[in-house]
C-alpha cells in the first residue's frame, strides 16, 4: 500500500524537487504575467457585469450611459494604486505586500489588518474567480447549469494539484489559456470597434442600437447613492493588482526590476480590456442576465456566435479559473511569511517535496470549496463580499510607504510620497464606499470576519511565544534527571515483551515490570512462569478489579510521584507489529492507549519498542529460536542487540 501510495504521489505531483532548484523554480516575466496577473486581468470577465447590474436594477436600459464613466474613473484609480505598488516593489523587495509594509511602518496592529484582509481576499479570490469561470460555461451552455457547484469543485481540485506540482509548473500549465484570453479580447474590442466605425453591424444588433436609453428614473442622494453603489461593484476589477508586490521573490534576477514590469503590463492590459468592454456595453446597449454575462452578449453582437464566440467563452472560462491560481501562488506565500512571524501554524513555512507551500495550497483550496458549496457557485452572491478587504489593503500598503518615505529620505522622497499619500486617500474613500454599500448586501459577513481573523492571528502569536518563553533553557534548571525508572508493562512472557524489558535494561538501573491483574486465576501461573524466567526485574502486580489496563497503571505512576521515589518515569510499551495491513485488525491498540492516557503529564516519557511480525531480526538472533527465553540477557548481549 505504501508503495502504491508514492506512486500515485509522484504520478499526480512529480519526484520531489532538492532545495537548490529553488532558483530555477522562479518565474520570468512572461510565465508571471500568466500566474499573478490572471486574476486582476480576468476581472473585466464580470466587472462591467457587476455595475450594470447594480445600476440596472434601478435605471432599466438607462444604465448603459453611466457605465463608462464609472469604468474610467475605476481605471484612474487602477492606475494610481499601480504607480503606487512600483515603489512598494523596490523599496520591498522581500515580498509580503500590505502585511509588511503596514507592520514595519504603522506597527503590528496595521499589519495584522492588512494580513486578515489579505488572506479574505484570496480565498474570495478563488470562490468568485471560479465561480464566474464556470457561470461562462453555463452561459454558452445552459444545460450545465444544474452542474455549477460540482464543476467548481472540480476546478478547484485541479488547481490545487497543479500548483502542489510547483510554481514553475503551474505557470507553464497556466500561461497559454490566460494568453490565448488576452488575443480574444484583442480581437473581440478590436473587432467591435471596427465594426461600430465602419458600419458593419451584425443585423441582429442594429435592434439593440436604436434602443431608446431613456432618463434615469432617480435624483438627487439617491442617485448619487446609486452610481457609488456602481462605482464599489465595479472596484471588483482592482483585485489582483497587489500580487505582483506579493511576490516579487518569484521572480527571476534582477527580480525587482522584473516584478515592475510585468506590474506595468498588467495594469495597462487590465485597464484597455475594461474601458473596451464597458464601452462595447454601452455602444451595443447590453444589460447582463441571469444566464449571459456581458462577454456572452457582446461576443454574438461581435462574433455573431461562430467559432470566435465560443473562443471567447472558452477562454474567458479558463481564464477565471486560472484566475484562481493568482490566490493559490500568494495565500501559500502570505501564510509562511505570517507564519515566520509566529502569526499562523509554522506548518505553513514549511516548502514542499515541490519547493511549493503545500500546506497553505491544500488550506485555501479547502476553505475556498466550503464557500463555493455554502453559497452555491453564485457569483452575485458572493461578489458582495469580494473587494471589501483590498481597499483596506491598498490604504494601509500605501500609508506606510507615506511613512516609509517621510523616513528614509530616499532620493526623490517627497514626490515619491505625495503619490503614495494620494493613493491612500483615494483607496481609503473608496474602501468607505464599499463597506456603506455592500454592508447589507452581505458585506457585513467581512466585516465581522476581519476582527476575527486578527483575533486568531494574535491568539497564535501569544501561544508560540507563551511557548518559547516556557521551553527556553537558561542554564539553571538541572540537565541529568537523579532517579529514573522504567516500567514495562507485561500481559505475558513473549519475545515482544523480551525486546521490551532489553531496551529497559539499557535505559536505567531501576527496572520494573508492571502486570495488571483481570483474572486472579491467571496471576498465579504468571508469578511462577516470571520466577522460573528468573531475568532480574521485579514484577509488579495491580489488581483490576474494573478489568481496566490504564486506570491500574495510571494510579501506580501517581503513587511513585506522590511518593518522590523517582524524578522521571519511562513506560517502554512492547507493541507487536503485524506483517500485513489487515493483520491490525486482529491486534489491540494498548501502546496507543498508553500513549495518549500520558501525554500531557509531565516527566512521563511513553516508549513503544516494536516487534515485528515475521522480521525480528537481532532479538530472535539475541534469543534463539525457542520461546522459553531461559535467562535474563548479558550487558554483552544487550549491547550487540542494540547495535
Amino acid at each position: 500500500m505504501s508503495t502504491a501510495a508514492t506512486r500515485l504521489k509522484r504520478l499526480l505531483f512529480g519526484r520531489p524537487l532538492p532545495s537548490d532548484r529553488l532558483e530555477h523554480e522562479r518565474l520570468n516575466k512572461k510565465t508571471a504575467l500568466a500566474v499573478l496577473s490572471s486574476d486582476a486581468i480576468s476581472s473585466v470577465a464580470y466587472a462591467t457585469d457587476q455595475i450594470l447590474f447594480v445600476l440596472g436594477g434601478a435605471m432599466g436600459l438607462a444604465a448603459v450611459a453611466y457605465v463608462v464613466p464609472i469604468s474610467a474613473v475605476i481605471v484612474g484609480l487602477l492606475v494610481l494604486v499601480g504607480l503606487s505598488y512600483r515603489q512598494t516593489i523596490f523599496a520591498y523587495p522581500g515580498g509580503g505586500g500590505s502585511y509588511t509594509v503596514a507592520k514595519e511602518n504603522l506597527g503590528v496592529g496595521a499589519g495584522l489588518v492588512a494580513a486578515a484582509a489579505l488572506l479574505t481576499d484570496y480565498i474570495l479570490t478563488v470562490a468568485v474567480s471560479i465561480s464566474s469561470g464556470v457561470a461562462a460555461i453555463t452561459s454558452a451552455y445552459p444545460t450545465l447549469a444544474p452542474h455549477a457547484v460540482a464543476l467548481c469543485l472540480a476546478s478547484i481540485l485541479v488547481l490545487g494539484v497543479v500548483n502542489l506540482r510547483g510554481v514553475r509548473e503551474s505557470g507553464a500549465a497556466f500561461s497559454v489559456p490566460t494568453y490565448v484570453f488576452v488575443v480574444a479580447m484583442l480581437l473581440l474590442i478590436g473587432t467591435g470597434v471596427w465594426r461600430m466605425g465602419s458600419g458593419h453591424e451584425l443585423a441582429d444588433t442594429l435592434t439593440m442600437k436604436r434602443a431608446s436609453v431613456g432618463q434615469p428614473p432617480l435624483a438627487g442622494f439617491a442617485f448619487a447613492y446609486l452610481l457609488m453603489r456602481g462605482f464599489a461593484e465595479g472596484c471588483a476589477a482592482m483585485t489582483g493588482t497587489e500580487a505582483i508586490s506579493n511576490g516579487v521573490m518569484a521572480f527571476k534576477a534582477p527580480a525587482q526590476r522584473n516584478a515592475a514590469v510585468t506590474l506595468s503590463w498588467m495594469v495597462s492590459i487590465l485597464a484597455a480590456f475594461f474601458l473596451g468592454v464597458s464601452f462595447l456595453a454601452q455602444h451595443y446597449r447590453v444589460m447582463p442576465t441571469a444566464d449571459q454575462t456581458v462577454l456572452s452578449i457582446l461576443g454574438h453582437h461581435v462574433f455573431g456566435g461562430g467559432p470566435l464566440y465560443f473562443l471567447l467563452q472558452y477562454s474567458t472560462f479558463a481564464v477565471l479559473v486560472l484566475a484562481a491560481n493568482t490566490a493559490f501562488a500568494d495565500f501559500p506565500r502570505l501564510g509562511s511569511i505570517l507564519a515566520h512571524d509566529r502569526y499562523l501554524p509554522r506548518q505553513l513555512a514549511a516548502r514542499g517535496d515541490r519547493l511549493a507551500f503545500s500546506n497553505g495550497i491544500i488550506m485555501l483550496a479547502v476553505v475556498a470549496a466550503l464557500l463555493v458549496w455554502i453559497f452555491r457557485g453564485n457569483t452575485n452572491a458572493l461578489v458582495p463580499l469580494y473587494a471589501l478587504g483590498v481597499f483596506v489593503c491598498f490604504t494601509l500598503s500605501q500609508a506606510g510607504m507615506v511613512q516609509h518615505w517621510r523616513r528614509s529620505h530616499e532620493p526623490g522622497w517627497r514626490w515619491r510620497m505625495v503619490l503614495n499619500g494620494g493613493g491612500a486617500a483615494a483607496t481609503a474613500v473608496v474602501a468607505v464606499i464599499q463597506i456603506v454599500t455592500k454592508f447589507a448586501e452581505g458585506g457585513w459577513i467581512v466585516v465581522v470576519l476581519i476582527p476575527l481573523l486578527i483575533w486568531m492571528l494574535v491568539a497564535i502569536h501569544r501561544h508560540y511565544v507563551r511557548f518559547a518563553k516556557e521551553i527556553a533553557y537558561t542554564g539553571q534548571a538541572p540537565l541529568m534527571f537523579l532517579h529514573h525508572t522504567v516500567l514495562v508493562p507485561v500481559g505475558e512472557i513473549t519475545k515482544a515483551s523480551a525486546g521490551a524489558l532489553v531496551y529497559a535494561t539499557a535505559i536505567s538501573e531501576d527496572v520494573r515490570a508492571v502486570y495488571i491483574e483481570v483474572d486472579p486465576a491467571h496471576t498465579a501461573t504468571m508469578r511462577a512462569r516470571w520466577d522460573a524466567w528468573d531475568v532480574g526485574v521485579d514484577l509488579v502486580v495491580l489488581p483490576s478489579p474494573y478489568r481496566s489496563v490504564l486506570r491500574p497503571l495510571v494510579g501506580y505512576v501517581n503513587d511513585l510521584q506522590r511518593a518522590g521515589e523517582t524524578d522521571l518515569i519511562t513506560i517502554v510499551v512492547p507493541e507487536v507489529v503485524p506483517h500485513r495491513w489487515w493483520e491490525h485488525l486482529l491486534h489491540n491498540k494498548t501502546a496507543l492507549y498508553i500513549r495518549t492516557a500520558f501525554l500531557f503529564r509531565p516527566s512521563v516519557v511513553v516508549t513503544n519498542v516494536p516487534f515485528l511480525l515475521g522480521r525480528a531480526g537481532r532479538l530472535r538472533d539475541l534469543f534463539g529460536h525457542d520461546a522459553q527465553l531461559e535467562r535474563a540477557p548479558t550487558e554483552r548481549e544487550v549491547e550487540v542487540a542494540l547495535t
